[in-house]
């Protein structure tokens, strides 16, 4: 039996309606790479990929019809290993963003990949400030700090309080930080008087804090992250370093870090921060929610994490559209406005310029409840946190004054 031409139109579209027919839109796929395991899993890891859920949860958990989903995968620290797991979430798994990405080995390489494939990244946790400078891609956005920032803060306040020695992380991210840190002691009027390279994951600092007491130094600051600069405050303080008169410096310190180490031993350091639960109602109330899931509070790079793919999600929604050039346009048309920053704004060089704020740990008689490890000291705005634009050596900036 043929059927009329409207009647055949309309079983046509039914059928195209049906579920058994109607194909699942395809979901927009955001990888969060990290340490999911070694020393630097507190302050990103698990609790980064948490972060990341809640931020596509409280953005409605899809966007332009498409489901958003977290994936996340383990760099071990490793640049070839988090290149290979990259390259397969971009060519097989149809991953649309790379964030988060501590090590700065791990996240130059990853710049890389975003540059060649067209693939954004956003890092929260990675550090070097070379990947906004010489390193710097379109594909490529800086989010929570950076190791100019962290100079400019903890460097520039102690610049007087050496002489200066420095005992480093031997990789990209330690090299970066102490000689960011560098330049801004001796901007500030002080003086450096040596430096020791570690390699990562060490287990015994003796030998590199015997160089640092012999050298004449009046403080030892610690470029390296994770349990080595865990380890090596402990180790300092157990050798009665502090007591002899050297004041110590934790370049980059997490809430996380603060926490294992304890506040008796802690307590008087300076650090530098992007982001502090306790800062304010807002950072509390997130922070809480986070807590409630993960059993500690965030660090700025998770809070960072959150931050970055809200955004991302925000500037997807509004472009309509999830093509690479047009969402980093819009991402850095638009001012980032939520509980980790209220106008910070994206320049041409991929750095997210927002306030900084250097604290100081508490003593054990200041503490008045669980996390409550930290004072602020000051806040440092974004423009004197963050290397100005022209001084970075980003060729995009050249491409745009040219332009």
């Amino acid at each position: 039996m043929r059927l009329s031409l409207p009647f055949a139109a309309l079983a046509a579209t039914l059928l195209s309606l049906s579920p058994a027919f109607a194909a699942d839109p395809k979901p927009l796929r955001i990888g969060v790479l990290n340490d999911q395991s070694g020393i630097y899993a507190d302050m990103a890891g698990p609790g980064s990929v948490i972060a990341a859920k809640m931020a596509v949860e409280d953005f409605g958990g899809s966007v332009l019809g498409r489901p958003v989903e977290i994936i996340a995968g383990d760099h071990q620290n490793k640049p070839d290993v988090g290149s290979a797991i990259v390259t397969r979430w971009i060519d097989e798994d149809g991953v649309d963003v790379i964030a988060d990405i501590p090590t700065s080995s791990v996240l130059l390489a990853v710049q890389e990949i975003g540059r060649t494939k067209n693939k954004l990244v956003l890092a929260s946790t990675g550090g070097s400030s070379d990947f906004t400078g010489k390193a710097c891609a379109p594909t490529g956005i800086h989010w929570t700090y950076d190791t100019y920032a962290l100079a400019a803060g903890t460097g520039a306040s102690l610049a007087k309080d050496g002489p200066w020695f420095f005992i480093t992380a031997d990789y990209a991210f330690g090299t970066a930080l102490e000689r960011d840190t560098a330049k801004a002691v001796e901007k500030g009027g002080g003086k450096v008087v040596g430096s020791v390279k570690h390699p990562q994951g060490t287990a015994d600092f003796s030998s590199f804090l015997l160089q640092g007491q012999g050298s004449g130094a009046k403080l030892i600051a610690f470029a390296n992250a994770g349990s080595d600069t865990v380890n090596a405050i402990k180790q300092a303080n157990e050798f009665g370093i502090p007591q002899s008169g050297i004041k110590l410096a934790g370049l980059y310190l997490h809430i996380t870090d603060i926490h294992a180490i304890g506040l008796q031993t802690s307590q008087g350091l300076i650090l530098t921060q992007g982001f502090y639960w306790d800062l304010n109602d807002e950072t509390r109330a997130w922070s809480k929610r986070f807590y409630e899931r993960h059993k500690a509070m965030p660090t700025m790079g998770q809070a960072g994490t959150y931050s970055a793919i809200l955004h991302y999600l925000k500037a997807v929604k509004a472009a309509g559209t999830t093509d690479t050039a047009t969402v980093a346009a819009q991402m850095k048309a638009t001012p980032v406005d939520d509980f980790f920053s209220h106008g910070g704004r994206i320049r041409e060089d991929g750095r997210m310029v927002h306030d900084l704020y250097l604290l100081q740990v508490k003593t054990p008689a200041e503490q008045k409840y669980p996390w409550d490890y930290l004072k602020l000291i000051r806040t440092i705005p974004g423009d004197e946190a963050f290397r100005p634009l022209a001084e970075g050596g980003c060729p995009l900036v050249r491409q745009h004054a040219a332009n």
